[in-house]
């Protein structure tokens, strides 16, 4: 049986923009949109705002959109980075933080209520996979 690499990367993106979709509500309720959410997910990881737009894949001026928004809603914080004073850090408020957690919560529920459709073997198989993908160690 042939794979169609491409059918099978649309199906993926399908899937993630099912479980965004459903977690809409609650990403509402925490005060966030969904892009907003990805960037407020991405700071402890990539603290400035070029790093979020490369590993998202989102333009520049669409972060710096998206982060202004997070700073004004009290998510996110600028800070000055002491390795280079001309450069500002974002960091996670604790309100940030209590976000990020309870929306990652959300998404992992729902994520979860797909998984459920397939066997464990199978859940097993698919993060071996996933992982294998993205060359993370196992």
């Amino acid at each position: 049986m042939s794979v169609d690499g491409a059918r099978l990367w649309k199906l993926n993106q399908r899937l993630l923009g099912v479980v965004m979709d459903a977690c809409t509500a609650e990403l509402s309720a925490l005060g966030l949109e969904t892009k907003e959410f990805f960037v407020l997910a991405e700071v402890e990881t990539s603290p400035y705002p070029a790093q979020i737009a490369s590993a998202l894949l989102l333009p520049r001026a669409s972060v710096t959109v998206y982060v202004r928004n997070l700073v004004a809603k009290g998510l996110v914080e600028r800070e000055i980075d002491e390795a280079d004073l001309r450069r500002h850090r974002l960091v996670l408020s604790d309100a940030g933080v209590t976000a990020r957690d309870r929306a990652l919560v959300t998404l992992a529920a729902e994520y979860d209520r797909r998984l459920a459709r397939i066997t464990e073997q199978d859940r097993v198989d698919l993060q071996r996979i996933l992982g294998q993908m993205l060359d993370l160690p196992e």
